[in-house]
């Protein structure tokens, strides 16, 4: 399942650069995570990064994407591939 930044976010920075997908931009109002890039981090960390250094705890699963961890595995591996990265 993909995360979303809710709207609770304090645009603090943090989050962008920690996730390993690039799966986070800054939106018009604040920040927010694209479903087709966030893979939770699976293929990469235990935690989600982003989870992880948030400081006010803004960043949900998003029940509008639920993913398996299969699934979430099939996208790290498509995205490795798109940027020729090797697994």
């Amino acid at each position: 399942m993909a995360l979303m930044i809710t709207d609770q976010c304090i645009n603090c920075d943090v989050c962008e650069p920690a996730c390993p997908n690039q799966a986070i931009h800054n939106g018009p109002d604040h920040y927010e995570i694209d479903p087709a890039r966030c893979t939770e981090c699976v293929g990469h960390y235990d935690t989600p990064q982003c989870v992880l250094v948030c400081p006010v705890e803004c960043i949900p699963k998003d029940p509008q994407h639920p993913e398996t961890e299969q699934e979430l595995l099939a996208k790290v591996a498509g995205l490795k591939a798109a940027q020729g990265v090797q697994s």
